[in-house]
């Protein structure tokens, strides 16, 4: 199996120059992979380039894939990913993944933007106050699931679990959405790539993918983004997104 000429293209697009350490070793792998992940995929949907570069770092990021993410940062500095953007991407995965995970994915992005001459630290992005993160935050919130949902979920938690419903407005909401760099649709696919690669999230997925259909992210675009990432995820993590969409937002008959 010879790599298509598609696939040879989109290769040199994101790879310049570039020559996989496994076209030696594997390389019935490196054909068929490529020809499946840069052709086949890639030809599917109307992701463009630096949303769909940026849903995939989110997912390498959550599902640990430290060398995968190293490579892909690079393909995505150069196709239109921002220094911020991809720093954006690892900050907001720490309330989604943990600081556990993501502290060596962080170490990954500074060293690759030191190596490309991007001066750190980047510009800062918070617009909130430890007097206004939560309110800010509970205003994100309520924005993407709406007031309702999220007045009830307060109204029903325990007086010893409030805590937890008040860091979530504040310092997942707060601390993250509220942040510049990336708008509050694209935060969303980041958050629903990032949830459905972690596995073991279904009702956070659920509940994402009706948030994502709320800020204008619809059906059509959330199968894009499953699409483009399951050359990294899997076929499993892939079919639990998308019976997440489809238990959300059914097709149409």
């Amino acid at each position: 199996m010879a790599i298509s000429d598609a696939a040879q293209r989109n290769h040199d697009q994101l790879f310049p120059g570039g020559v996989s350490p496994l076209a030696q070793t594997d390389p019935e792998l490196v054909e068929y992979l490529g020809n499946f992940a840069l052709d086949e995929v890639l030809a599917h949907g109307d992701l463009d380039t630096r949303t769909r570069l940026m849903v995939q770092l989110a997912a390498l990021i959550a599902c640990q894939a430290a060398s995968a993410y190293r490579v892909m940062l690079d393909a995505a500095l150069t196709n239109g990913v921002t220094p911020v953007e991809a720093k954006e991407i690892v900050y907001q995965a720490v309330a989604y993944v943990g600081i556990g995970k993501v502290y060596d994915f962080l170490e990954i992005t500074n060293d690759v933007l030191t190596e490309c001459g991007v001066g750190l630290p980047l510009p800062g992005q918070s617009t909130t106050t430890q007097e206004t993160r939560l309110d800010m935050g509970l205003a994100v919130q309520k924005q993407i699931f709406g007031a309702d949902p999220i007045d009830r979920l307060y109204a029903s938690s325990p007086a010893d679990e409030q805590h937890i419903q008040r860091w979530l407005s504040a310092n997942c909401f707060g601390d993250h959405y509220t942040r510049g760099g990336l708008d509050v649709p694209t935060r969303e696919l980041l958050t629903y790539a990032m949830l459905v690669a972690h596995g073991g999230c279904d009702p956070q997925v659920r509940g994402h993918v009706a948030a994502n259909l709320n800020v204008g992210n619809n059906r059509q675009k959330l199968i894009d983004v499953l699409t483009q990432l399951l050359p990294f995820i899997g076929y499993p993590r892939t079919l639990n997104g998308l019976r997440a969409i489809d238990e959300a937002a059914p097709a149409a008959t």
